[in-house]
């Protein structure tokens, strides 16, 4: 029997790709975000993500538009065509890469032609060196395995396989602090605190804003009982995300634990 897909909410998909009112107004208007109570599916996370890194990359809302509409096009079969998709950003316009080409998803012609020469050369060096040389960029790699762990997380029968996942990609990326972030909680879940703690305090070493894992660190030290430093990681979470509504609902809680109930 399949298991039911993941469903996040409106919430959840801001706080994962770290959205700015801007930007998620920005995926309103290309109808990635709606304003209904429904949830968002995997598939629906990752064209969000596509979608804002293109925005990121210097694209306009038009410009993500017009290449949504050309990789429908392109690939009429796909539900979500960001998600199944590579599309980024060149020389200010946006371009599909599929199959060692670089498209145009208006028109679908080829604009650039991987040098085959180089990949040829690169073989031969591998083979006279020993060396062994990835299929997949060390980028993409983390991509995919962060999609995977993602994907797994939310079942506890397969927590493990999400740790080892998440684990890869840190090894590929020790910078990815969303990453370090979601593995700590994993580790949390399962009761290794030590673990915890040592992966929060690496996603916050890679990104010294990543709220959720001071949050994260907070709820921590709540649960060994250790309230005051509790108290200081949730004031900290608030100081990144002044409205971080779950750090001052949790804020309270300790608060009144430890005797400030006002």
């Amino acid at each position: 029997m399949a298991r039911p897909e993941r469903v996040f909410t409106l919430r959840e998909l801001t706080r994962l790709l770290r959205l700015t009112p801007k930007r998620a107004g920005q995926l309103k208007r290309l109808g990635l975000l709606r304003s209904d109570a429904a949830g968002y599916g995997f598939r629906e996370l990752v064209a969000a993500r596509a979608a804002s890194a293109l925005l990121e990359g210097g694209a306009t809302v038009r410009q993500v538009r017009s290449a949504l509409d050309g990789a429908r096009r392109l690939a009429p079969d796909a539900a979500t065509p960001l998600a199944e998709l590579r599309l980024v950003v060149q020389d200010q316009q946006i371009v599909v890469e599929q199959d060692r080409l670089r498209l145009d998803p208006r028109t679908g012609q080829a604009l650039l032609d991987f040098e085959s020469g180089d990949l040829e050369r690169e073989t031969r060096e591998s083979l006279l060196m020993g060396m062994v040389r990835p299929l997949i960029p060390p980028a993409d790699a983390a991509e995919i395995w962060f999609a995977r762990a993602s994907a797994w997380d939310g079942d506890p029968e397969r927590w493990e396989a999400a740790v080892d996942a998440y684990e890869r990609v840190v090894g590929i990326d020790p910078g990815y602090a969303a990453a370090w972030n979601n593995l700590g909680l994993l580790q949390h879940r399962m009761g290794r605190y030590e673990r915890a703690q040592a992966c929060y305090s690496k996603a916050l070493e890679a990104d010294d804003s990543c709220c959720q894992a001071a949050f994260n660190l907070g709820s921590l030290h709540e649960d060994l009982s250790d309230l005051s430093t509790a108290i200081g990681w949730y004031r900290r979470a608030l100081e990144m995300e002044p409205d971080y509504a779950d750090a001052h609902f949790n804020l309270a809680g300790v608060l009144g634990k430890s005797g400030q109930p006002a």
